[in-house]
């Protein structure tokens, strides 16, 4: 919450703790690599730590990454983390952000791809992965919301569902590229007149 500094009479932002490279390693290790249904329940986990839990990372700052990451070729989720990495220490943080989210799961996909090549003509394994698709689609749901919650002001609402709509279609049913449709909705974003709170 911003505090008024009664010497400047400005309002400023409380300072947020800074923490250690090994901090940032062991968060990236056990929420970028051991959170299970992809990306986006990937983020909602890093989210609840960094913004809620530890409060490392305003809510701005967090959706600026996971906004850029997004519009970065590859992959994204690398990306995101070494976007947070970097607000956390800058460029020792980004490091350490990146080698501890991808080097772990690395090495499990090696072992993973090793046993699914074992495992692929099992009728019940193939179930299994059939319900854990399920699973992770209402788990993609979720952390729309925890991203689209902050801006989901009753004054922002309405902007918020017209440019996901927008997006939705282009994408789907259009079949513009990713990248198009997000540079379209921020172009969209800045020409519409600002919210008033």
């Amino acid at each position: 919450m911003p505090i008024k500094n009664p010497m400047t009479h400005a309002i400023e932002e409380p300072r947020r703790p800074h923490p250690t490279l090994s901090q940032i390693a062991s968060l990236f290790i056990r929420h970028a690599n051991f959170t299970m249904g992809g990306g986006s329940l990937t983020a909602a986990a890093i989210h609840q730590q960094l913004v809620e839990k530890r409060h490392w990372v305003s809510q701005d700052d967090f959706t600026l990454c996971f906004a850029l990451a997004r519009l970065i070729p590859g992959t994204n989720l690398l990306a995101f983390c070494t976007g947070l990495g970097w607000v956390l220490q800058r460029v020792p943080g980004a490091i350490t952000a990146l080698l501890a989210a991808s080097l772990p799961c690395a090495l499990m996909v090696v072992a993973l791809t090793i046993l699914f090549d074992a495992w692929r003509d099992n009728l019940l394994f193939n179930e299994a992965l059939r319900g854990a698709m399920a699973g992770a689609v209402a788990l993609t749901i979720k952390t729309a919301w925890i991203i689209a919650r902050p801006h989901a002001r009753k004054a922002e609402c309405l902007r918020l569902i017209g440019i996901g709509l927008a997006a939705f279609t282009l994408y789907v049913f259009l079949k513009i590229p990713a990248i198009e449709v997000l540079l379209l909705a921020g172009l969209l974003g800045v020409f519409l007149p600002p919210v008033k709170a």
